[in-house]
């Protein structure tokens, strides 16, 4: 008899076959439990999956006008291609134990699902997870990549690449911890910087994206969805960590780690606007946006296991790294539109170093339960451990994403697959590749009468296009 139908037999007392009414009525809150669990989890990752629509208005808010339409459909190309491929391949590579440590060997197409512990809203949040890795990376080599190598790597990155490090991290199989993603800095080497983002004389020049209502979109769209992206992480929510009555429990902890997930963000905004302020002389609400996504990003690693106070130590570092990353890059002339290499690896990384120094010893428990004697952060009298071990796992992330992804932009660059043209980048990747604007501010398109493949969608304010046209055949449409 289990533990909660000896419980409740005693209170049945003489009602008939009470062992059998207890086991029933034991079952059916076992069942409840896991309806609760499993739609607690399709929740999240719904929550999740809305940071696609954060990341392409985001995007679309960086790049210049003339380069909408092609960014828009990377972002839908992460979902798409990264369904299908984390479907046939990276969900198994990711938990399909046992495996050997290294990758995992079962779940191909989802077969053998469900089961314990890997029902279908699993696959679901994770899938959710990987293509928000390629989405962190869309507009950094925006406006000069060639669109069949992004769908190379997109699809790469979500079937293969990072399905690997999650099971390193994340599976009950992998050899180390939990952990974050990272190495996307040698995509954006790969590429080179965009025509014009550096003078004659190596000075920086200012590319500006065409909508800070786009970018402002998509960060309030992205900080809804890390309230699935850090809190969902659990995957429970219907589990106490007391005696029975308790308020101590799972959704505790997930209230906690939307409170820090908050106070990181909201800390990261504000230092970054003072400290903008005091660099620039201007109040920015692009640099705040990505400040606050930086704080969202450094408090990820170690969401669940801080107090708040930390929290705000957190986001204040991680504004000053990303402030920090910015110079550098400009210095280095490392051309990323969306900052994502300094912000999500610049802070991602402080952030994993942060969760080693403020890791609190209950908190790791209680997440992390089974084993005892776990590291915890080295200020809260933990030692140590815990932050070499986080040393390894950047160098280790770092180095697998280096050793994969570098063979593969040296191959698309070799067959001439990964930049495009100066012309085109001139033009207008929408122009030349994707068959016109985004925006074309008049009431009839030109192109419908001269057969040009320039249309795009039509609004009625102006009859001035957002990006003039540099190439022959445009300028005979100029209107």
């Amino acid at each position: 008899m289990s533990s909660c139908s000896s419980d409740l037999a005693p209170l049945l007392g003489g009602v008939a076959n009470s062992s059998a009414a207890a086991s029933y009525i034991c079952d059916q809150f076992t069942d409840a439990g896991f309806a609760i669990d499993n739609t607690y989890l399709l929740f999240s990752a719904y929550l999740v999956f809305s940071m696609q629509l954060g990341f392409a208005m985001l995007c679309a808010g960086s790049v210049r006008a003339k380069n909408t339409m092609n960014i828009m459909l990377t972002n839908v190309i992460d979902a798409a291609a990264g369904g299908l491929f984390y479907y046939l391949f990276g969900y198994a590579f990711a938990f399909g134990g046992p495996s050997n440590g290294f990758i995992g060997k079962h779940f191909f197409g989802l077969k053998e699902v469900p089961q314990a512990g890997f029902d279908y809203s699993n696959f679901l949040y994770q899938w959710a997870f990987a293509i928000a890795a390629a989405g962190i990376t869309s507009g950094s080599i925006a406006e000069r990549t060639q669109f069949v190598a992004y769908l190379i790597y997109s699809s790469f990155l979500t079937g293969f690449v990072y399905p690997v490090v999650s099971h390193w991290f994340w599976s009950g199989d992998g050899w180390a911890a939990a952990g974050r993603n990272a190495g996307e800095s040698l995509l954006f080497k790969s590429g080179g910087p965009r025509v014009g983002r550096f003078d004659h004389a190596g000075r920086s020049v200012a590319l500006r994206g065409h909508s800070a209502t786009l970018v402002v979109l998509g960060t309030f769209l992205l900080w809804f969805g890390w309230y699935g992206f850090n809190p969902g992480s659990f995957n429970t929510i219907f589990k106490t960590y007391g005696p029975s009555g308790s308020i101590h429990g799972q959704w505790s902890a997930v209230g906690r780690t939307a409170v820090t997930t908050t106070l990181a963000g909201c800390t990261a905004a504000l230092t970054t606007l003072f400290g903008k302020r005091l660099q620039t002389g201007h109040w920015n609400v692009v640099d705040v946006c990505n400040g606050l996504l930086g704080g969202f990003a450094a408090i990820t690693s170690g969401c669940s296991v801080v107090d708040p106070w930390a929290a705000l130590i957190c986001g204040f570092v991680s504004a000053w790294v990303l402030i920090g990353f910015n110079k550098l890059a400009a210095t280095l002339k490392f051309d990323d539109p969306l900052e994502a290499a300094q912000l999500h690896g610049g802070c991602g990384a402080w952030g994993i170093i942060f969760t080693a120094l403020f890791a609190r010893e209950k908190y790791v428990n209680e997440v992390y339960p089974g084993r005892e004697g776990r590291p915890y952060g080295l200020f809260m009298g933990g030692g140590g451990r815990l932050l070499a071990a986080h040393i390894v796992q950047i160098l280790v992330i770092t180095g697998w994403v280096s050793c994969t992804m570098g063979p593969l932009f040296f191959a698309l660059h070799k067959l001439g697959l990964l930049r495009i043209s100066s012309e085109d980048e001139m033009a207008g990747m929408d122009l030349t590749r994707h068959g016109g604007f985004a925006y074309v501010y008049h009431d009839e398109d030109p192109s419908a009468h001269d057969g040009s493949p320039s249309g795009g969608f039509m609004l009625k304010s102006s009859a001035v296009r957002v990006e003039p046209r540099t190439t022959p055949a445009a300028a005979t449409n100029q209107v």
